[in-house]
């Protein structure tokens, strides 16, 4: 989510280095999608589980991701337990992080928790990026927000790929017998994200907006198209 994140921002001739980052949910994916950022320089500001999000304005760094991580995976807790570690943060009960301003928003959670509405407010305090890391975390009228404002906006079946590719990466090694790193997964990994989003590209550019959405959807119906041609099929 985060490689694909990145992978925009640099066909913009830009980076995610220096961004403010709002992720939601405290499991794996939202884990990793913090400490992926953290490495590539951005500031991550929230996390969240059911109980509500925590703010912290001074940004997540490595030492209070491994708390986080230790605390929901092992300790099984709630994420409000935070502010009781780092005081200088914040905890909204029952709520989500989508009204707090930041440049790039990574829906990490669940089905459907960003609303039209939750696009309106990010838009208006400077979202410049949405990836969306849980499945289709976006309603139908948030999707429509991004792209009528011209939003980066990359769908799940598109950015939340790396999980699946990472399994495939590790049937290959079982197959071969091969023991890759996690750094050499990690660069096979960042590949993958490279072709995915040059794929996108190709099929959802337009004059002076990509639609990742589109270019997502068109790629995927050729792939299959192409394989069913491949097997006799049409």
């Amino acid at each position: 989510t985060v490689y694909f994140a990145e992978d925009m921002f640099n066909h913009e001739g830009k980076s995610i280095n220096g961004k403010t980052v709002t992720i939601s949910g405290s499991g794996n994916v939202a884990q990793y999608a913090a400490e992926k950022c953290i490495q590539l320089g951005a500031k991550v500001i929230s996390m969240s589980d059911s109980s509500g999000f925590i703010h912290d304005k001074e940004g997540i760094d490595e030492e209070k991701l491994s708390f986080i991580m230790d605390l929901k995976n092992n300790k099984r807790g709630r994420i409000s337990e935070y502010v009781k570690k780092y005081p200088n943060a914040k905890f909204e009960k029952g709520k989500r992080p989508w009204s707090l301003e930041c440049d790039v928003a990574l829906p990490c959670a669940t089905q459907n928790e960003v609303s039209e509405s939750d696009a309106k407010l990010l838009i208006k305090n400077g979202c410049k990026c949405v990836a969306e890391g849980a499945n289709m975390p976006c309603e139908p009228g948030a999707i429509k927000q991004f792209k009528l404002n011209k939003i980066l906006y990359a769908p799940g079946k598109a950015s939340n790929a790396g999980g699946v590719a990472v399994s495939g990466l590790e049937m290959a090694q079982n197959s071969l017998r091969y023991s890759w790193t996690r750094e050499e997964v990690d660069q096979k990994l960042k590949e993958i994200m490279i072709n995915i989003h040059k794929s996108c590209l190709e099929y959802g550019k337009g004059k002076d907006f990509v639609d990742y959405n589109k270019g997502a959807n068109i790629s995927a119906f050729i792939k299959v198209a192409d394989a069913m041609l491949a097997q006799g099929v049409v």
